[in-house]
């Protein structure tokens, strides 16, 4: 099997991924653009890949496709009709990562919630040093105990979410924005119960055209001003103008974003404008990228190959 690499880099440098090359004839791309992806894979059985756009008119040409595998969940950079026109299959990764964007979800949630860069920075200007108090606490932050969590996307991720606030003292509610949840450990809202109750809202759902754009100025208007979004799932569940709108605006009190509707950053992104961390803090799409949650992706992708080409399905999305 002829085996294309895509996005290589996108697992990262310091995780192998020599057991791959072991399936088959293999050519290893660090990166690809959406430009190159039609040349790239004119030739491959098999291709993996990442975030290039595989559909029709990247395809086209490449006529011996026989499996796409993700080195990912998510698999919204495929176009899966057409694939299942063509009789080619689609693979991705589920539970890889699980534990890792659970951990960044409470991470951007504290960055926030506490303060944490004021503090910090207050203690290292010299600040801490020179007072003759032993605490401050100038900016005020309150406890998870006794607040509403709202999740919107309750699969393993969003589950592990629940137990963790749970742990915290939180009460966890959901909205399903499949219509399909089968979730019964946690109380189900409606959209507008769950804007209305979170204290901190995180969002876990896959990007459809339910949830494009689910989180915009209305939805803003109608959380707690006292309330926290948080973004790990993808981008564009989110409108990064209405955000920066309510942010700016004091519509809510903060959010912690791990992605954005265009990656990396646009310059035309005005979220990009608020340089105060106690109101909004980003990272660079690494919820998912824990040294071994990449170790793992890597290793799924392998199970995937392998069974398929011993005849079998596994992690078929179509």
């Amino acid at each position: 099997m002829k085996i294309v690499i895509l996005e290589r880099n996108s697992v990262g440098l310091d995780v192998s991924v020599d057991r791959l090359k072991s399936l088959g004839e293999t050519t290893v791309y660090p990166n690809t653009t959406a430009l190159d992806v039609k040349e790239k894979v004119k030739d491959a059985e098999i291709i993996v890949a990442n975030k290039a756009p595989l559909n029709k008119d990247t395809l086209k040409d490449a006529e011996h496709v026989k499996l796409i595998c993700e080195f990912a969940t998510g698999y919204d950079n495929i176009d899966l009709d057409y694939c299942k026109e063509r009789g080619i299959r689609v693979a991705n990764v589920v539970n890889y990562s699980t534990d890792a964007v659970a951990q960044h979800t409470f991470a951007l949630c504290f960055y926030v919630l506490e303060k944490l860069r004021h503090y910090d920075e207050y203690v290292k200007s010299g600040a801490y040093g020179a007072q003759d108090r032993f605490s401050n606490f100038d900016i005020p932050f309150t406890e998870l105990a006794g607040k509403t969590w709202g999740i919107v996307g309750m699969g393993n991720i969003g589950r592990k979410v629940a137990s963790i606030a749970e742990a915290f003292g939180c009460k966890v509610i959901f909205y399903s924005a499949s219509g399909s949840s089968t979730c019964t450990e946690y109380e189900r809202v409606d959209f507008d119960t769950l804007l209305a109750k979170s204290d901190f809202l995180s969002l876990h759902c896959p990007l459809s055209d339910r949830t494009r754009n689910l989180i915009n100025l209305d939805a803003l208007k109608k959380m707690k001003k006292s309330a926290i979004l948080i973004n790990v799932a993808r981008g564009p569940v989110v409108n990064d103008e209405d955000l920066y709108t309510a942010l700016t605006e004091d519509y809510i009190a903060g959010a912690g974003l791990d992605v954005l509707g265009a990656e990396p950053i646009k310059e035309s992104n005005p979220l990009g404008k608020i340089k105060d961390s106690s109101k909004l803090i980003i990272t660079p799409h690494l919820a998912w990228a824990s040294i071994e949650a990449r170790t793992r992706c890597v290793s799924e992708v392998c199970k995937n190959i392998e069974a398929f080409l011993n005849g079998e399905n596994r992690n078929i999305v179509n």
